[in-house]
């Protein structure tokens, strides 16, 4: 059974984000984003459950949003008001409906970086 899973990390104080909101979206040939489902990191940078899971994962592109500005905000490493980053989008593909797609977020005030996990 397939399944989208995810994950934040916080370089800047080398610990899971906690309370980061994440957004995922289905992308349609045209462009048109349909919101798919919506989370909060818990204490060990995860969601709860996965995002999607069995005949929901479908083929397709897929877009997850983070919304670290207000989580690097909340945590005082960055000052009120705009940040350098606040909602880190990242949009990938789904192929394989049976398969796993682990795709989690490594980033800091400055800087992000995401790898196909397992």
């Amino acid at each position: 059974m397939g399944r989208l899973s995810t994950h934040v990390l916080d370089t800047a104080r080398g610990k899971p984000a906690q309370g980061v909101a994440i957004q995922l979206a289905r992308i349609d040939a045209a462009g048109v984003r349909t919101p798919v489902a919506s989370a909060l990191t818990n204490a060990d940078g995860r969601t709860d459950a996965p995002l999607l899971t069995g005949a929901a994962l479908d083929v397709g592109t897929y877009e997850l949003t983070f919304a670290i500005g207000d989580y690097f905000r909340a945590s005082g490493l960055v000052p009120a008001g705009p940040s350098f980053l606040d909602v880190v989008p990242l949009r990938f593909q789904i192929t394989d409906p049976d398969g796993h797609y682990h795709v989690p977020l490594v980033c800091s005030p400055f800087s992000y970086s995401t790898y196909r996990g397992s």
